[in-house]
């Protein structure tokens, strides 16, 4: 029987490989092409630690339980290696032809024997000054037991012999993180010669050990088992984070990475110290971590990276000389980053933290930087005598030592710092602003749908919501009150939390545009999001599709959904947007009886995917969309582009995933959105030109 769903981690794997794709798109600057295959290989980084290393501990534990598609952890596991030695062998393929296009504006990669003299006196000097003091080689035998490697560790294995002397001994360097990975030692202008900081170590082993000399030599990288389980007695997470972050370091072994045609006496040796199985190893062609290859794409010239892009202005603003206050309270306002400057939600926050009247700042942070602007206004609206808590998450996959000292830096500043529940991570994205206004407290919401990380904000598509509507302001305000209280807020009036209501309302929005179908109105679903894993939302979709309903889903990572298939998903198209920037943002519309795009369509914005975690174990918002303009703006421009796109579109047939044909004037999303306008601040006019524009 063929299954329903699409496998979680397969349809991982499967846009692992489409952001790979792109690292092969002859049509993108050379180094924005290095940067996507520095990219995918640092997601797969992330998905071993994870989601591989949680098959691992299922295996170990002798779990059976089947996956959605009906796969035990075993057989998982296989395919998941499978598809995986695939990618590399994409990886490596890539490689070869950039590597011949970097040559082409002389940019090479040479081992030792490869240099001339000059360039191997200028790598010795590096060696010496630069490479040298700051590693500890260390020589295996009874009395130096083999070291602990440490996650994402780079390592060189050498078997070595002392001259005159038959019998080896072996030797462990451990590469440290904060040196680069390539070195130029090019002595002419406008030339890159660039040698790896392994072969640069290996080829001077005699520097390192004196009197011996390097028979054999491996380079090699562990991945580690990095999920944290959250104990149910844990009484002070901070604690037990602080302590479950140091056990992180020493996780199961699940990855080991092998340079291609090492050494199997080595081989053999190493994989037996550390305890390795043979199915944990992954051969490289050339670089073992190669998303460090990113390190070159410092310099270079202007053709070689996407035509520089400055955010836009947000015109409201503008309109009412950079005051956020009047700006927003005139009429809700959508800003859509990273076309429009995140800065907006900088200088709101700044703003508030300046303002006399302003009484309380409350936000939530799930990621963001210890430098962040952000951070800096909390602390300073706390200096600055005002009421303000931040409820940070401290439970934020590999942000967790980040966001513990962002915490106790704002504790120090006077910010009363919340840390959610123990079993559910506070994902929503929302900030609220108390102000005093003659003599009465309104109150002013920030909503977003990616988080308060000013650098994500570049690259990151999302909207931020800005209004002083009350009963906005008053359901955000039972929802911190929620979080840092647990008193329970109950069904709101436009907010729908998770994990209580967010799955029931999908549920009854669904059946609505199903009884529409059924009484032969227009029945339409459009929803954008990063994940769609939910089988019971999915199975949601297929009856809906049954019954007449027309869905477009636009899914930018893993989809369990199996589109056109007959009889069970025929109604539902699917498709995947890769491109300059990561699709973040969430957005649920659904038709009501009447044709999309029309002002009769109910369009939410939200913090969640569909994905269990997010409807079942975690604080998310979803958030009805109430004003004329701002609902145009996220239907008509921006779901309507996302329809539209080919340029940067892949097609989801059942399981395998399909670059759309694009011919030379191909409509692409993210060209439209950086060469057009928003609506932000802008009347009915744009709003009725830019709907005519995009017309299907």
């Amino acid at each position: 029987m063929t299954s329903r769903y699409n496998n979680r981690e397969l349809s991982w794997l499967e846009f692992n490989s489409r952001v790979l794709s792109e690292a092969g798109n002859t049509d993108l600057p050379l180094f924005e092409r290095v940067r996507f295959l520095s990219i995918a290989s640092n997601n797969l980084d992330e998905f071993y630690m994870v989601r591989v290393a949680g098959v691992y501990a299922q295996i170990k534990e002798k779990i059976k339980h089947k996956t959605i598609d009906g796969l035990n952890p075993k057989d998982q596991l296989k395919k998941i290696k499978i598809k995986t030695s695939e990618l590399l062998k994409k990886s490596n393929y890539i490689w070869s032809k950039l590597k011949k296009e970097l040559s082409k504006q002389r940019i090479f990669f040479k081992n030792f024997d490869q240099l001339n003299h000059d360039e191997k006196v200028n790598l010795l000097q590096i060696f010496k000054t630069n490479i040298s003091p700051v590693l500890t080689p260390q020589a295996i035998d009874p009395s130096h037991p083999f070291p602990f490697l440490f996650n994402q560790g780079h390592f060189l294995m050498m078997e070595m012999k002392k001259k005159g002397k038959k019998k080896s001994m072996f030797s462990i360097i451990i590469l440290p993180k904060n040196l680069r990975r390539f070195y130029d030692v090019s002595k002419i202008d406008n030339v890159k010669n660039y040698v790896s900081l392994e072969e640069a170590v290996s080829s001077h082993a005699a520097e390192l050990f004196p009197g011996y000399e390097v028979k054999n030599y491996l380079s090699a990288r562990v991945t580690r088992d990095s999920d944290i389980e959250v104990e149910e007695e844990a009484e002070d997470l901070v604690v037990f984070y602080e302590k479950a972050l140091k056990k992180r370091k020493r996780g199961r072994i699940v990855r080991l990475e092998l340079r291609k045609g090492s050494d199997s006496y080595l081989k053999k040796f190493l994989t037996k110290k550390i305890k390795a199985d043979e199915d944990t190893i992954d051969e490289i062609e050339e670089f073992v971590g190669t998303h460090e290859i990113s390190q070159i794409l410092d310099g270079g010239k202007k053709e070689f990276y996407f035509k520089k892009f400055n955010p836009r202005e947000v015109e409201r603003v503008n309109q009412f000389n950079g005051d956020y206050f009047k700006s927003i309270k005139s009429k809700d306002m959508i800003v859509h980053h990273p076309y429009e400057t995140f800065d907006a939600v900088i200088q709101f926050l700044n703003q508030a933290a300046y303002d006399p009247n302003v009484q309380a700042i409350k936000q939530t942070l799930y990621r963001t930087t210890l430098d962040s602007p952000i951070v800096k206004a909390l602390k300073n609206a706390a200096e600055n005598g005002k009421s303000v808590t931040a409820v940070v998450e401290i439970k934020a996959r590999f942000d967790e030592e980040a966001n513990i000292t962002l915490a106790k830096s704002l504790e120090r500043s006077g910010v009363q710092v919340i840390y959610g529940f123990v079993h559910l991570k506070t994902h929503a994205k929302a900030s609220l602003v108390v102000r005093l206004e003659n003599g009465i407290l309104n109150k002013y919401i920030h909503i977003g749908t990616g988080n308060y990380h000013p650098t994500n904000a570049k690259i990151y598509t999302d909207l931020s919501l800005f209004s002083a509507d009350q009963s906005y302001a008053n359901d955000i305000e039972k929802f911190f009150n929620f979080v840092t209280g647990y008193g329970d807020p109950g069904q709101l009036e436009n907010a729908i939390l998770a994990p209580k209501f967010l799955r029931s309302k999908l549920n009854d929005l669904i059946d609505i545009e199903i009884e529409n179908a059924k009484k032969g109105k227009h029945a339409e679903i459009w929803a954008k999001m990063n994940s769609l894993v939910d089988p019971k939302i999915i199975d949601r979709f297929y009856q809906a599709s049954k019954d007449g309903v027309k869905i477009h889903l636009f899914v930018r990572g893993i989809c369990c959904l199996r589109p056109g298939i007959k009889k069970m998903s025929e109604n539902i198209y699917v498709k995947s947007i890769v491109g300059r920037f990561l699709e973040h943002s969430r957005i649920y519309s659904f038709a009501n009886g009447e044709k999309m795009p029309s002002r009769k369509n109910k369009v939410f914005i939200a913090s969640a995917d569909l994905m269990p975690r997010n409807l079942d174990r975690r604080l998310e918002i979803m958030l009805a969309i109430k004003n004329e303009t701002v609902h145009a703006q996220v239907l008509d421009q921006i779901m309507m582009a996302n329809y539209k796109d080919e340029k940067l579109s892949w097609e989801l047939k059942d399981k395998k995933y399909h670059k759309i044909r694009a011919g030379k004037n191909a409509f692409s999303a993210h060209e439209y959105f950086m060469n057009n306008p928003s609506l932000s601040g802008q009347g009915k006019s744009i709003i009725k030109d830019s709907i005519t524009n995009l017309k299907i």
